[in-house]
């Protein structure tokens, strides 16, 4: 548990970046802080590890003031993953996830094994453990930003803005892995986003903070999403509405099978013959491809059965085929679901909410 007791910081300035701050994090909860800039969210989940000393108030974790804590023992026992991900450019892959566990003074051997694992975890590909940051790319840099900050085991988990910079579909692949690492591990994990969109997909609970520092809300993202507590919360999430409400909505999928695949081209027959889709060594989907030329088009989405409807509408959209591939928990194709159905299902749940 995490609790702000009317937590303020003002600058020398006259600055107050945080407002009379109260809240409870529950553990094993993932809570979204969301607003725009400078409303105070970092400077909120920085007091939780004093990298900035609040004013006035109290933050406690795990029933323990901070402010009683040392700075050094407290931050070893809490995970941060910041934006560009922050790794020692000097330092291979394996060698930035054990630096944490180095600190706390595991043995080296033994520190590395547990980074190895940590990689492993978050599924970065074990050919590039021995290779330095600038060989990577923003999305694996940010995928070795959580192994670190997982490798030493902490209950928290503190992640500011990680997502931030990078493209779209990398953006969606990281926080589909961050939703599948939080069902295995059950962290405390404090998230600071400026997307009400990424707070909605991840949050359990949403603090919407606003100018000056000041909480307008804290629910559960469905109640954020459908009864905002003010105009200023129902501005953030106005646009798009009813598209965002299917993020709350269980898609209730059924997959037909697919064929076995033949030299990695898995037949889309019945489905679609116009469209065949290309699959990696592993199974898991790659490009459709289309027969009657040499177009491919990479595969941008998929879903799995227990995905929520929002996430099924995205996937038949970007589909050139009409169809969302389904996958398994190992990310290998397992069916699709024809866009028909699909769309059958949104507009199914828009007259529940009418």
């Amino acid at each position: 548990m995490i609790t702000f007791e009317s937590v303020t910081k003002t600058y020398p300035d006259g600055t107050t970046a945080v407002n009379d701050l109260s809240l409870d994090i529950e553990e094993g909860s993932f809570t979204a802080f969301v607003g725009p800039s400078g409303c105070g969210k970092t400077t909120s989940m920085r007091m939780i590890n004093k990298m900035i000393d609040a004013s006035s108030g109290r933050i406690t974790v795990a029933g323990k003031d901070v402010a009683d804590v040392p700075s050094t023992q407290l931050r070893l026992g809490i995970g941060y993953v910041i934006q560009n991900a922050g790794l020692f450019p000097h330092r291979t892959v394996l060698d930035n996830v054990a630096t944490v566990l180095r600190l706390k003074g595991v043995p080296a051997k033994e520190a590395r094994a547990k980074a190895m694992d940590a990689i492993e975890r978050v599924r970065l590909r074990p050919e590039l453990v021995h290779r330095y940051p600038a060989d990577l790319s923003g999305g694996q840099q940010q995928r070795v930003g959580v192994a670190r900050a997982l490798a030493a085991d902490p209950p928290i988990l503190l992640m500011d803005e990680p997502f931030s910079a990078v493209d779209p579909v990398v953006r969606d692949e990281l926080q589909q892995e961050m939703i599948r690492l939080q069902r295995e591990l059950k962290k405390t994990i404090v998230f600071v986003t400026h997307d009400i969109d990424e707070a909605l997909i991840l949050g359990d609970k949403i603090a919407v903070f606003g100018p000056g520092g000041v909480l307008h809300q804290y629910a559960a993202a469905e109640e954020v999403m459908t009864r905002p507590a003010n105009t200023f919360v129902s501005s953030m999430i106005s646009k798009d509405r009813g598209y965002r409400a299917l993020t709350f909505r269980d898609a209730a999928l059924t997959a037909e099978p697919l064929a076995e695949p033949v030299a990695g081209i898995i037949s889309l027959d019945p489905h679609n013959s116009e469209w065949s889709l290309a699959v990696d060594d592993n199974g898991r989907p790659d490009a459709w491809l289309h027969r009657a030329s040499s177009l491919r088009v990479p595969v941008g989405a998929v879903v799995t059965l227990d995905d929520n409807l929002r996430r099924s509408l995205d996937a038949v959209l970007a589909s050139p085929a009409g169809l969302a591939v389904v996958v398994d928990e190992a990310g290998v194709a397992a069916g699709v679901v024809r866009g028909e159905t699909v769309f059958a299902r949104v507009a199914d749940s828009s007259g529940d909410r009418s």
